[in-house]
């Protein structure tokens, strides 16, 4: 029996891609983004899939800790084994630290680091219990290069990735893969409105690819980090 594949923000982007490529395979379905047209676009575009497995969405703000449990409990409640969890959810707000607005650093944490603080520590106790799972991190270069502009966004990414390496250390001996991916520059809506050709992103198709690569792999081996970027370089 497949279990459950969780992803938060799965509306767009890289959430959408990999959606879908695991719905491509008959995975059952569980996502969440704060547009509810979205939501049910997304529910009527899977089910359409020829071996879709089945979808449940539910709308929720991830930068809200009582939405996240919410959440949570309602996945609970679907009393589906969870397979595999996509830290997704995500915002982006240009700027640099002596410049940005007001806000900007905690709707960032509370959007890109707690969400997946929460949500992961309410799942990770079933997910011990069974010894089967594979927790993914969307993290960013972001979280390795520090770049002008990045501001909270960096400090964000980087907390992420920091959680990501305590919980593999932690979750080695209860049979749970833990895995930071690290995208360059993809074509996603943070990118609407650059002048720059597609040709220069990553496809979100390639970075659900590298992550349904790493889950496939053997319960014996886990890919620590997917470091991937655009081929002629960052942006």
């Amino acid at each position: 029996m497949k279990g459950l594949v969780v992803v938060t923000g799965g509306t767009k982007g890289i959430g959408r891609a990999v959606i879908e490529r695991f719905a491509k395979e008959g995975y059952p379905i569980a996502a969440c983004a704060r547009n509810t047209n979205d939501l049910e676009a997304l529910s009527a575009a899977i089910a359409a899939m020829p071996g879709a497995g089945a979808i449940h969405v539910r709308a929720c703000d991830m930068s809200k800790k009582e939405e996240v449990m919410a959440f949570a409990e309602w996945l609970l409640g679907l009393r589906l084994p969870v397979d595999l969890l996509c830290n997704n959810a995500g915002v982006f707000i240009p700027g640099k630290i002596s410049e940005e607005e007001e806000g900007a650093l905690e709707l960032m944490v509370n959007t890109n680091l707690y969400s997946a603080y929460y949500l992961t520590r309410a799942l990770l106790p079933a997910m011990m219990k069974q010894r089967k799972g594979h927790i993914f991190n969307i993290c960013s270069t972001a979280s390795i290069m520090p770049y002008i502009n990045g501001g909270s966004y960096c400090i964000s990414k980087y907390a992420l990735l920091g959680m990501t390496k305590v919980l593999r250390e932690e979750m080695k001996e209860h049979g749970l893969r833990v895995t930071a991916v690290m995208p360059g520059a993809t074509l996603t809506a943070s990118w609407e409105g650059v002048d720059l050709p597609e040709e220069r992103f990553m496809k979100a198709e390639d970075v659900a690819e590298a992550i349904w690569a790493a889950w496939t792999l053997s319960d014996r081996t886990v890919v620590e980090e997917l470091l991937l970027r655009p081929q002629l370089g960052d942006i």
